[in-house]
């Protein structure tokens, strides 16, 4: 059985519960999980049972997934680490943008009804060291 697919975008059929989407990369077939967010969970230092139970993947998925970044680990990182960049860069492009409308929600002037629960906030600001 030959593993190594022609074109650099299929995946071995060793891997069957792995794709790739054009709109998401790799990911869990049948899924909307891509292995990026699993990824993230792995490096946290999350056991991949947590990992499977918390996403409700079954175990050949869960195997599947960590078999394939462990036998692909320097695509695997590198295409993950494009991930993790194109990611900062939209959080930041929505910062900026959304920068002016949230300094206008910061300054409207509190909802009538709201001042005791802002006094508490505030009191529990001061006592954690954040206002």
């Amino acid at each position: 059985m030959n593993e190594t697919p022609t074109n650099p975008n299929e995946i071995p059929t060793t891997y069957c519960h792995i794709v790739r989407r054009r709109d998401r990369g790799l990911s869990v077939a049948g899924t909307r999980i891509t292995l990026y967010l699993l990824m993230d969970y792995i490096k946290e230092g999350y056991p991949t049972k947590f990992v499977k139970g918390f996403f409700n993947l079954t175990e050949e998925q869960m195997v599947d997934v960590v078999n394939y970044i462990e036998t692909h680990k320097t695509e695997f990182e590198a295409e993950y680490q494009l991930v993790l960049r194109k990611a900062e860069e939209i959080r930041q492009y929505w910062e900026e943008r959304n920068q002016e409308r949230f300094a206008q929600i910061a300054a409207l002037p509190p909802k009538p009804g709201q001042e005791k629960i802002r006094t508490k906030l505030q009191i529990w600001k001061t006592r954690l060291g954040i206002a």
